[in-house]
């Protein structure tokens, strides 16, 4: 295991393609619960990015399953649900794990845990978010809570797929996806 900020020390030429399984780049969103946050940013990237990106979440400690409100907030928006479930993050971390280039935490408790050794040595960064699942009130004020949350990960999320990443060097990537964090 490693602390989830490693140093990052993938070589530009690690990333020219030769860490990619199938098309696009692995983006492994993680939150402690694997509910909420990490799920809209998973099917955000999924929706958005196209077919440069394979989008994934996990939990350090994920729940039986998404959020009610996520899904809801998701479906409303027109996004496909089916196969998003909470998982854990050892599911990243074996030997038949997909390929990931990024791995964003998207909740505190996550940024700060000891990770497992994510295979390939991906580029790790920070992206937190208030958790709404963490909030209480009418259904109305907690359904628009999930809806600012998702608004603020797909503004980060743009920031993303507007990326010229293949451009980028290693060091270009990490500085730019950190960037990131403030938007929204």
């Amino acid at each position: 295991m490693a602390n989830f900020y490693g140093d990052n020390s993938r070589s530009d030429s690690d990333l020219t393609g030769d860490s990619r399984q199938g098309s696009g780049y692995g983006v492994l969103f993680l939150c402690t619960g694997n509910s909420a946050r990490s799920i809209l940013a998973e099917a955000a990237l999924a929706h958005r990015g196209s077919n440069r990106f394979r989008s994934y979440s996990a939990g350090s400690q994920p729940k039986s399953a998404p959020h009610p409100r996520t899904l809801e907030v998701l479906e409303r928006r027109g996004y496909r649900t089916a196969g998003l479930t909470s998982k854990s993050w050892e599911v990243f971390s074996g030997p038949d794990a997909p390929l990931i280039d990024f791995v964003i935490t998207v909740c505190g408790n996550a940024a700060g845990e000891v990770c497992p050794l994510w295979p390939g040595d991906p580029i790790t960064v920070h992206w937190g978010v208030e958790d709404p699942a963490a909030f209480t009130g009418s259904a109305a004020e907690e359904r628009a809570r999930f809806e600012a949350i998702h608004d603020q990960l797909v503004a980060k999320i743009d920031g993303l797929v507007a990326l010229d990443l293949d451009r980028l060097d290693t060091s270009e990537r990490l500085s730019r996806l950190r960037a990131l964090a403030a938007r929204g």
